[in-house]
């Protein structure tokens, strides 16, 4: 009952109350992001969700685009600008996906979304973690996070899906607030070049 229904409810409650105390904190980051971005608060990027189906995941802008002299751009890494260092170590680049969230697109717990390129490059185990709709957090997250492989990180996906019940997503969401206020499991350099997954092979 709560995997089909009560899940999504609580969500959708959950978000729409964390978007209204929080709307003081959006309002000031959007206005530093427009000044610092060009007019660019917001980065968009098509992930697929629930049954692979694919939608536009939101995110704080936290990199300019900043090219070579041929106009290829540089790595992100050189173009996260110091205010984005800091939200991306603390997370805050990913509050917006509480729009996600209220869409119905996401949940709070769940697999991370990752690239839609992915999709045709997992195995038919891997392709489970899909089953349910994609998290801001989720059970890889609070288990290694950029410190596992990719093996690792979708057997934990899978494991999710198999064993999810709402004890777990209370557990799984309070070990993330205390790995972000602790910044464990967080290697900055990893963020930024965090190898591919290039299939099983």
């Amino acid at each position: 009952m709560y995997k089909l229904v009560f899940k999504q409810v609580c969500d959708f409650v959950f978000a729409l109350l964390a978007v209204i105390i929080l709307s003081p904190v959006f309002l000031c980051l959007i206005t530093i992001l427009l000044i610092l971005n060009k007019g660019k608060p917001f980065f968009y990027q098509e992930r697929p969700g629930r049954k692979g189906k694919v939608f536009r995941i939101i995110k704080f802008r936290t990199m300019v685009d900043i090219a070579d002299h041929q106009g290829v751009l540089l790595q992100d890494n050189q173009r996260v600008t110091r205010i984005g260092r800091f939200m991306r170590s603390a997370s805050i680049d990913e509050l917006p996906q509480l729009i996600n969230i209220l869409s119905g697109e996401m949940s709070f717990v769940g697999p991370r979304p990752l690239l839609k390129e992915y999709l045709q490059l997992y195995n038919s185990e891997q392709a489970r973690r899909h089953e349910v709709r994609p998290g801001m957090t989720g059970w890889a997250q609070v288990n290694g996070r950029n410190t596992i492989s990719w093996t690792e990180k979708f057997k934990l996906d899978v494991w999710y899906v198999d064993n999810l019940t709402f004890i777990l997503d209370m557990k799984i969401f309070f070990q993330t607030i205390s790995k972000v206020i602790k910044r464990q499991e967080i290697n900055e350099s990893e963020h930024f070049t965090k190898k591919s997954f290039n299939g099983n092979n």
